[in-house]
């Protein structure tokens, strides 16, 4: 088996495919309502290769980080737009809890071919670039 930092372990690797399995899913707090997608696309926005990220800070005593993501008709059919959600979830689940803002609104906007087809290990390293451009950090 794969040696792990057990600080920071949060799943497991098998041995057969190297996959990791999520022993303790971090749950985010998803963004429903339009009003918080129209919001956040008031505020910053930084382009990635692969994507789109838009942040705002809210402004309200919450400290969880909210999230949403979202894939225009120009994806592809529901079968490609919601791949690419996925995508673009997994990527969020395993970035923001290092890198998000407490009090934060992140929405991932897909791109047409680039999201789905883009290997996960770049799509993963465009979503943390834009996260450091977006907080001001050097990338």
């Amino acid at each position: 088996m794969a040696e792990r930092d057990a600080s920071t372990d949060t799943g497991a690797v098998s041995e057969e495919s190297g996959a990791v399995f999520c022993r303790d899913p971090i749950r985010l707090s998803t963004l429903t309502k339009r009003g918080e997608f129209l919001a956040a696309a008031r505020a910053r926005r930084q382009p990635a290769g692969s994507m789109l990220v838009q942040a705002r800070q809210r402004g309200d005593d919450d400290p969880a980080i909210r999230v949403g993501f979202t894939c225009s008709k120009k994806v592809g059919n529901a079968v490609a737009r919601n791949r690419a959600k996925r995508r673009l979830r997994e990527v969020a689940r395993l970035s923001l809890p290092g890198l998000g803002r407490p009090g934060w609104d992140y929405v991932l906007i897909g791109f047409r071919d680039a999201t789905a087809a883009r290997p996960f290990d770049l799509l993963q390293r465009d979503f943390e670039r834009a996260l450091r451009k977006l907080h001001g950090e050097t990338a």
